[in-house]
């Protein structure tokens, strides 16, 4: 034993014990095991202790377990211990804790099956792993067939796909993804989807191959072999199928809880199908062929849909639906045999009755007669060497023939459509390579095994053999590659049990043997096995119990095999007469069946033998016809496919799926050790293992052994080769030099070394883990005493010195305190003695003075009470009294009614305002009414009540004063009477009376009062009331309104809540609607691509073309298809229209569909356009909802300006007139000098001046046209003379035919010019010296001709509608002018009104004068038409003696002649129509962007090409204009379409198609766009042509280019991305590098050629800066960045998702540093804001996933609100691949991932786990109008543009 043994078998050590239930169990060591030990103290994961026995002969140790950190591996070879239990373990880890259910063991894909329905198998899936190393992705099918198809364009070697595994396992699955994954990726040649009629065959094999068994719901019943070929480009063309061993029994019996096979199923499922109707099918437990497995339906399937969709594939591979329909009534039929009832008439006879319902039905469905079929199925034919003979079969026989004849149908109809599918799917291209899929079944063992198991346990001993001798080669040449000694390795060969099954005298050979005996019997055959290999061979076996079964010791397992129906199933025999039957049928599918099976006879040789029987093979081999071949058995046939299958397998390169079925039970992810064991030792994968341990399994490069441990080495001992540091190193620590071998590029260990170095590494970390915490720990006790001990010596000074300070302190205040008191009771006694005298003297003061004042008011008191006595009694006392009440009452009359009016004022203001809340508050309304009702009734009662009580008063005041006045009168009579005293006697009695009256009047009036003061009090506490009521009312009020006020406030942010949202969805689905428009954009560019290139193949293929010109015919838009038409476009459509002619023959059917699909994509364009338009019109509206209510009132306001303008307009012409008028009847009143205002000078002056300047403005527009007209023609002569001939000639006019008459114009219009000028010249040269008035009217004048010049000038360059209306505008802006200052000047209304009218009426004159004026120029245009077409038609004759139209005999030709004001360039550059083509070719096709790029200024093509359209537009050329832009449309397709890889030119013309699109707007009239514009812009706008179209159409051209160059960047990023994102170390030494397997990944140490970031960040700014130097618009520059970032992110969080090496604390750490260094760029380049950081959240959260702790509910909960960019899928998909690179790391524990889920459940989200990588952000052009005026731009030499004019 060597020292690493005795290093590892120490205590804690981990190891494997067996165990009956796990197979394998974990346990650790408690003591260290010593050399001599018998046995092994361990302690189970569950605490038990054990002692383990080890055998004392073989004292062989149990296995050990794999340090933590390489659980979970990827690949099983990565393992440092390679045996059952890691293998075992490491599988049970990743499906069970990761649920990943691939993994790599060598060379070998284990993948087993989860019953569940995973998302690993999308598109994104498969884009993710197309062109990816093997070893960089985790594993996955996708990697095994992304391998095979790279090795097939690699080596150009044929590959192929073996997938094996027991039923149940998956392996038609895998293989199904697999050939998905080749038709995803490799695609086709034509129009044919061929991929797609690969894929459409599997449902189709399912359907009549596939079956429900006890152990699968979709189990194959035969093995096949697919064939998919490919072109010379690697593009699938076609496929092949091959099958192997059809189970025919399961037609006629099915075990229990098993099924049929799926078609019948179908077929009863979808009987109720009209078409199905005449098919005589109801439910599948009506039929006997159906319903013996007592499971008809299986859960979760519907068979109607499948057998929807197995139609549907037979309609792709090109069977029709008569042959369907054909299909299905063989199908039927043979469910309606299988109730055929047969009856024993006797012992040895049977009969079927007469008129069998479902025999009728059978008959009539395969066209044979009913008595034929009922007779030959209860009788057989026997023939002797004389005669033939008819003989009866007993009951038994006749259910077995009539089982033989369904199973002999059916395997007939499985043939005929397997041949039909290989038709459908043959191609006529010249096959390259192939990759064949094999999908055969496993190794099987039951209960009881028969014929069907031996053949499959035979075909996997092959299929083992080829997979031994592969793994052993792949093993070797690894050795001879790396130049490392080796030895032969020593594998399980299975060629003796091969030799025993088929060699001579074998098993099958014995088989056929006993086949042809006139009397072999099962018993017979097993008796010559039991002689011939009993004693011979050690692998064959006889049971104990059985004399009719033999045992074979596979490599698998040993499996007992019953003979009993051996013999049967290998003859195959039918009978001869039904199959004649059969063949006589007049049902034309059924003939077609078996018109390739001739008779035959049995295979004995011998006529009788047999009874007269028909043997037919599994699969004919349509080849061969001759006898012999019939004569094979069943068994021989196989044997030969096999071969025959072997052969092509060792001429391929293999790669191996092994399927693993986890449990029987089909639960999800539920993983069973036993089960798992027995399918890895069948599948031999622990083969694989067996022959990677015996060799070095452990291979490092010598880079990845340095990095990982160099903690191992000293200082001393790194050198500069590194190769001889690992040796030095390797030699020291591993003493047996076995146990290692160095190669070339590797270092190669032994099983277990890499562990025992794991061992030393973590060891020696440990130990300088606990050094580091040792020194840090005696460092940091050290620091905290010191500190302490400081702290302890000065908290002792300052306590003592505290003490101190505190003890003189208190002796200090007790010698204070003791004077204090002394002085302090002095104080207190003198302050007490002096309060008390204070006191005493207070009180005796008071005493004094209160004494005084009583005596003194009681003696004022006695005397005013006398003096009130006297003065304040009898009337004078009433009198007031009843005056104060009269006033009282008046007043509060007065207040009260005043204040009941304030009162109904406020109410009625009240109701006012609440008027508007009547709607909201309808109840209330109805309170506040009713409240209001009983106030005004409450105020009328007490308004009657005051009138009564004043009607009282005024009653009882009368009475009193009556009675005052009575009194009077009887004092004065009194007094008479004591005057009179004898009349006192008798009036004595009258007085009595008349007090008592007094007395009773004084009664009344009291009780009046007392009523009217009682009244009083009611009426006050009334009013009381009706105030607090009314103060209610108002707080009910206020709380009205206090409630109104929130409730439209809250209504208020419940509406602009709405409107957010609102404008958000609506964003939301405006940029939903701009991305779908801009994917049928790049659709449609697809399909013209593909159709130009369909084009180009054809005019290559054809060889005849006309010649001729064409119209191009373009699908892009119908402006290109109808004005594109130049000659070099025309040729090439024109050979692309006679290329599809010829080839209209070989596919048209092609041609109709790309019209129809581009038809389509034009409709939904147009469509998407509508939606978007309306969207955006819907987005308009909901912006403007707010501005609705301030528009309406804004509305009437402006209606009334409007008016008021019109009016002001109107009073303007009216003031014009009148001051005409004015003006004529100054000049005949006045009679002043001559040269005052007025004088006959000033009139005349004034007349002429304007007649002048009206005739002059129609001669210079006349001259203008003429001229510009004249100059062209002239040019144009002058142009043909010079290609003629070297000199110049002048023309002579008066040569010309019909020239006299522009000749003449042109002469009268120059002479009135110069007449009419040196006229003006004259009058203002006489005039100089007039008076100061004159002068400034003349100033005047002046200044208004000048304007009027300058707009003539300007008015020249637009249309005649647009000039007629200028003109106009102009004449009334002036006249307008003219109103204002004279309505200041003049007040007099009549001069004023006369004015008006005259300005009317020289209105109307102008008009009419303009519409003549107009007419004239139109007429005159035309005939200058007609005159130089004539000319044009005339210059090609033309001598040296002509002169150049507009010009005399002996004038010379000069373009200045004609004199006029000269003009600044306009902006516009003139060519010829036949320069168009070399226009487009110098400046687009044949253009050089970096030369532009750098020397130029930005988008000067665009600016070129829309100087040239501005012309255009200018001479009302409307073919030219059309013609232009779909040149240049066309142009900038076919430059990309050359160069479109090429990114510096996609960019230029983005940037140069954006500028074009904002020139469109910029100067197209609208007032939008015109806003932005400086005025000398806005003269440069387009006039006569509407380009709205064209801006859309070359809007799409942007969003194509666009795409292209998002396309462009992908394809440049998308090498870099990984590499430098994900695999280079930024921060060198953070991350580990772990073991790897035999699939080897891309390592992440530095390396020469790799990306990293740093080459990221130098092709972005290489993109930034080429955009910016092509003048790129800064909005867009930020859309491309943010689509860059998102490709970035997007492809990098992927492969985190599909690399779980990629998954660990430190990989976390470099993304997050290296999106830091991407935000750094962003900052550079001032693109913070342009949204591409939240691009990159989903990427920076899962980095920070990686680096957060993964324990606790609360990291849970943390991990929830912080990953909300990531989906719950990719959470638990970074958890689950979470691997520790040094065992100081923790894994994450299956229940914190199920805590996750849990939590994240809520979730609404795509289950999708991977991001969209192919997703294109919706691109918009924000309008950038350009400040360069576009006069101001020269033309280089250098573009080659001399033959443009600048106008």
């Amino acid at each position: 034993m060597n020292q690493e043994l005795y290093y590892m078998f120490v205590k804690l050590a981990r190891v494997w014990i067996p165990d009956a239930e796990e197979v394998w169990k974990s346990a650790a060591l408690t003591k260290n095991y010593e050399d001599g030990d018998g046995s092994l103290q361990l302690a189970l994961e569950d605490g038990t202790n054990l002692e383990h026995k080890l055998d004392p002969k073989t004292k062989n140790l149990p296995y050990l377990r794999n340090p933590d950190i390489l659980v979970g591996e990827n690949d099983l070879t990565a393992l440092s211990y390679l045996h059952e239990p890691a293998v075992l373990h490491n599988l049970k880890v990743r499906f069970i804790d990761s649920k990943l259910i691939y993994t790599y063991c060598g060379i070998v894909l284990v993948a087993i099956n989860p019953y569940e329905s995973l998302p690993i198998y999308g598109s994104d899936i498969i884009n993710a792993y197309s062109g990816q190393n093997m070893g960089d992705m985790d594993p996955h099918i996708f990697a095994v067939a992304e391998e095979a198809y790279k090795q097939m364009a690699r080596d150009e070697r044929n590959q192929s796909i073996i997938v094996s595994g027991e039923s149940g396992a998956g392996k038609t699955v895998s293989a199904k993804y697999a050939m998905r994954y080749f038709a995803t990726v490799s695609g086709t040649t034509s129009e044919a989807n061929v991929e797609q009629k690969v894929l459409a065959s599997n449902p189709i094999m399912e359907a009549i191959g596939n079956a429900k068994t006890t152990r699968n719901d979709n189990s194959s019943r035969f093995g096949k072999y697919i064939e998919i070929g490919f072109d010379p480009r690697y593009r699938i063309i076609g496929a092949n199928m091959r099958t192997y061993l059809l189970e025919k029994s399961r037609v006629v019996f099915q075990a229990d809880e098993e099924r049929n096979y799926h078609i019948f199923y179908q077929l009863c499922a979808s009987a109720h199908l009209p078409e199905l109707k005449d098919l005589r099918l109801g439910s599948a437990n009506d039929f006997l062929y159906t319903r013996q497995g007592r499971s008809p339906v299986i859960e979760g399937v519907d068979d109607t849909k499948e057998l929807s969709t197995t139609r549907h594939a037979f309609t792709l591979l090109g069977v029709n639906e008569s042959y369907q329909m054909g299909l299905f009534q063989v199908l039927a039929a043979i469910l309606h045999l299988g109730n055929v009832e047969v009856k024993d008439r006797d012992s040895d006879s049977s009969v079927i009755p007469p008129n069998n319902s479902h025999l009728t039905a059978f008959c009539e469905l395969v066209g044979v007669s009913y008595q034929d079929m009922s007779h030959w199925l209860c009788h057989r034919k026997l023939r002797t060497a004389t005669e033939t003979y008819i003989k009866t079969v007993p009951r038994l026989q006749a259910v077995n023939a009539r089982d033989a004849l369904a199973k002999h149908v059916y395997a007939k109809l499985f043939s005929w459509i397997v041949e039909h599918v290989n038709k459908a799917l043959v191609t006529n291209i010249k096959q390259r390579s192939f990759i064949g899929v094999l999908d055969i079944y496993g190794f099987e063992t039951f209960e009881i095994n028969s014929f069907e198991q031996f053949c499959i346990n035979y075909a996997n001993e092959k299929l083992q053999q080829q997979f031994n001798m592969h793994v052993f080669k792949l093993e070797q040449e690894e050795y001879m590659r790396e130049e490392i000694p080796w030895t032969l390795i020593d594998f399980y060969d299975n060629q003796p049990c091969i030799n025993l099954i088929e060699a001579k005298m074998g098993v099958l050979d014995l088989l056929d043997e006993e086949c042809k005996m006139p009397k072999g019997s099962d018993e017979s055959w097993a008796q010559k096995l039991y002689n011939t290999h009993l004693k011979t061979c050690s692998l064959f076996q006889k049971p104990r119990l059985s004399n009719r079964a033999f045992i074979i010791q596979h490599f698998a397992d040993k499996v007992e095999y019953q003979c009993e129906g051996f013999l049967e199933k290998n003859k195959d025999t039918v009978n001869e007469e039904q199959i004649n039957v059969l063949k006589a049928s007049k049902f034309p599918l059924l003939v077609e069946l078996f018109q390739d099976g001739e008779k035959a006879v049995s295979p004995t040789g011998q006529p009788q033998g047999a009874g007269g029987r028909t043997r037919l093979s599994v699969k004919p081999d349509k080849g061969r016809t001759s006898s012999r071949e019939h004569k094979k058995t069943v068994g021989c046939q196989f044997r030969n496919s096999l071969q025959m299958l072997m052969d092509t397998l060792n001429a391929t390169t293999p790669h191996y799926v092994r399927c693993i079925k986890p449990n029987d039970f089909k639960l999800a992810f539920s993983f069973d050790p036993m089960r798992a064991v027995q399918q890895l030792r069948a599948c031999g994968v622990l083969e694989t293992i067996r022959i990677s341990a015996a060799g070095f399994p452990s291979r490092w490069t010598y880079q990845e052994f340095y990095s990982r441990y160099r903690v191992l080495m000293k200082q001393k001992d790194v050198l500069q080769d590194k190769r001889l540091t690992c040796r030095n190193v390797l030699e020291f620590l591993v003493q047996d030099q076995d146990k290692y071998q160095f190669g070339k590029t590797k270092i190669f260990f032994r099983a277990g070394q890499v562990a025992y170095l794991e061992k030393l590494r973590s060891d020696k970390l440990r130990v300088a883990c606990v050094r580091i915490q040792k020194t840090i720990r005696c460092w940091l006790a050290r620091k905290k005493f010191l500190r302490q001990r400081r702290s302890a010596i000065t908290i002792q000074r300052f306590t003592r010195g505290f003490q101190a300070r505190c003890l003189a302190k208190f002796m200090r205040r007790t010698s204070a305190a003791t004077t204090i008191q002394k002085y302090q009771r002095m104080c207190v006694a003198r302050r007490r003695y002096r309060q008390k005298q204070a006191a005493a003297l207070a009180m005796q003061t008071i005493l004094r003075a209160y004494m005084a004042r009583q005596k003194y008011r009681t003696l004022l008191r006695e005397s005013k009470a006398v003096v009130i006595q006297k003065h304040a009694r009898g009337l004078l006392a009433r009198r007031r009294f009843k005056r104060c009440l009269r006033a009282i009452v008046y007043l509060q009359c007065c207040l009260r009614r005043m204040r009941a009016r304030w009162e109904l004022k406020k109410l009625k203001i009240e109701a006012r305002s609440v008027e508007h809340f009547k709607k909201l508050n309808i109840g209330m309304e109805n309170k506040i009414m009713q409240l209001q009702r009983r106030i005004d009734e409450q105020n009328n009662n007490h308004r009657a009540t005051v009138d009564k009580l004043a009607t009282l008063e005024a009653g009882h005041a009368a009475d009193s004063e009556r009675m005052r006045v009575e009194v009077t009168r009887l004092r004065g009579v009194e007094e008479d009477a004591r005057n009179n005293a004898n009349r006192a006697n008798s009036l004595q009695g009258e007085l009595e009376r008349l007090k008592k009256e007094l007395a009773t009047t004084q009664k009344e009036k009291k009780t009046i009062e007392d009523w009217a003061t009682k009244y009083r009090d009611e009426m006050e506490k009334m009013v009381s009331e009706l105030k607090s009521q009314n103060g209610l009312l108002k707080s009910e009020k206020d709380d009205l309104n206090r409630m109104i006020q929130e409730q439209r406030q809250q209504m208020t942010e419940q509406m602009a809540r709405a409107i957010a949202e609102e404008t958000q969805q609506l964003e939301t689905d405006l940029n939903e609607e701009r991305s779908r428009y801009q994917n049928l954009l790049t659709e449609h560019l697809r399909l013209e691509e593909k159709h130009d290139d369909l084009k180009e193949e054809m005019a290559l293929s054809s060889n005849t073309s006309r010649p001729g010109h064409r119209r191009t015919d373009s699908t892009h838009s119908s402006n290109e298809s109808e004005y594109t038409y130049n000659s070099e476009y025309a040729e090439v459509d024109e050979g692309s229209r006679v290329s599809e002619d010829s080839g209209r023959g070989m596919d048209t059917n092609l041609t109709l569909k790309l019209q129809k699909r581009l038809g389509e994509l034009e409709q939904d364009k147009q469509q998407l356009r509508d939606e978007l338009e309306n969207k955006e019109e819907l987005f308009q509206r909901a912006r403007a909802r707010d501005d609705v209510e301030h528009k309406k009132a804004r509305g009437a306001e402006l209606e009334y300006e409007s008016l008021k303008r019109q009016e002001l307009e109107s009073e303007n012409k009216k003031l014009k007139h009148n001051l005409a008028e004015m003006r004529q009847s100054l000049l005949g009143n006045q009679a002043t000098g001559a040269g005052a205002p007025g004088s006959p000078a000033y009139k005349v002056l004034l007349d002429q001046l304007n007649s002048s300047s009206e005739e002059l403005d129609v001669r210079k527009e006349e001259v203008l046209i003429l001229r510009s007209q004249l100059v062209s023609q002239k040019e144009a002569t002058h142009h043909k003379e010079t290609m003629t001939e070297p000199t110049h000639h002048v023309v002579d006019v008066s040569k010309l035919k019909d020239t006299d008459e522009i000749k003449q114009a042109y002469v009268g219009l120059k002479d009135t010019n110069r007449l009419l000028e040196s006229q003006l010249q004259a009058q203002r040269r006489s005039y100089d010296n007039e008076t100061e008035g004159l002068r400034s009217e003349l100033q005047n004048v002046k200044e208004e001709n000048n304007r009027q010049q300058q707009l003539l000038a300007q008015n020249l360059q637009l249309p005649p509608e647009a000039r007629i209306e200028a003109s106009l505008q102009h004449e009334i802006t002036r006249l307008t002018n003219e109103n204002l200052e004279i309505l200041t000047d003049n007040q007099d209304p009549t001069a004023s009104r006369e004015a008006r009218v005259t300005i009317l009426r020289r209105m109307v004159d102008l008009m009419e004068q303009l519409e003549k004026q107009d007419k004239t120029i139109r007429k005159l245009k035309k005939q200058l038409k007609v005159y130089s077409k004539r000319i044009g038609e005339m210059g090609v004759g033309q001598t040296e003696g002509q002169t150049s139209p507009g010009q005399m005999v002996d004038e010379p030709v000069r373009a200045v002649s004609i004199p006029r004001r000269e003009k600044d360039f306009q902006g516009m550059l003139e060519y010829k129509r036949q320069d168009e083509l070399k226009l487009v070719k110098n400046l687009i096709l044949e253009l050089k962007p970096r030369g532009v790029a750098v020397n130029l200024i930005p988008g000067l093509p665009a600016y070129i090409l829309f100087m040239c359209l501005r012309h255009a537009d200018y001479v009302n050329d409307d073919e030219k204009v059309r013609t232009l832009l779909a040149s240049t449309i066309n142009c900038i397709k076919k430059i990309l379409k050359k160069r479109g890889d090429d990114f510096e030119t996609v960019s230029f013309w983005l940037a140069n198609t954006c500028r074009f699109l904002h020139c469109l707007k910029q100067y197209s009239g609208d007032e939008v766009f015109m806003k932005h514009n400086s005025a000398r812009q806005n003269e440069h706008c387009l006039s006569n042509f509407d380009l709205a179209e064209y801006r859309q159409v070359i809007s799409d051209l942007a969003i194509q280019i666009y795409q292209q160059l998002i396309k462009c960047m992908e394809n440049i990023l998308q090498a870099m991305i990984v590499s430098g994102m994900l695999e280079h170390e930024t921060i060198q030494g953070v991350s580990g590098v772990k073991p790897t397997g035999l699939r080897k990944r891309t390592s992440s140490i530095a390396d020469e050629g790799m990306y990293t970031l740093e080459s990221i960040l130098r092709q972005l700014g290489a993109f930034h800066s080429t955009m910016c130097q092509h003048g790129t618009d800064p909005e867009l520059i930020k859309q491309v960045v943010k689509q860059q970032f998102y490709i970035i992110g997007a492809v990098t969080l992927n492969n985190l998702l599909l690399r779980k090496d990629m998954c660990s604390w430190s990989k976390g750490m470099q993304i997050r540093y290296n999106v830091s260094q991407l935000e750094e760029w962003l900052r550079d380049k001032n693109l913070m804001a342009c949204g591409a950081k939240e691009t990159l959240e989903p990427l920076i959260q899962a980095a920070q996933l990686l680096q957060v702790k993964k324990k606790t509910d609360e990291d849970a909960e943390a991990i929830c609100s912080m990953c909300h960019a990531l989906t719950t899928a990719q959470i638990v998909k970074v958890l689950n691949l979470y691997t520790p690179v040094n065992e100081f790391e923790e894994r994450v524990s299956v229940s914190f991932i199920r805590t996750i889920q849990t939590r994240l459940r809520g979730r609404c989200e795509s289950p999708q786990l991977l991001m969209d990588t192919k997703v294109i952000y919706p691109v918009t052009f924000p309008f950038n109008p350009s400040a360069l005026a576009l006069e101001t731009i020269q033309i280089p030499s250098s573009l080659n543009l001399g033959f443009l004019v600048r106008v």
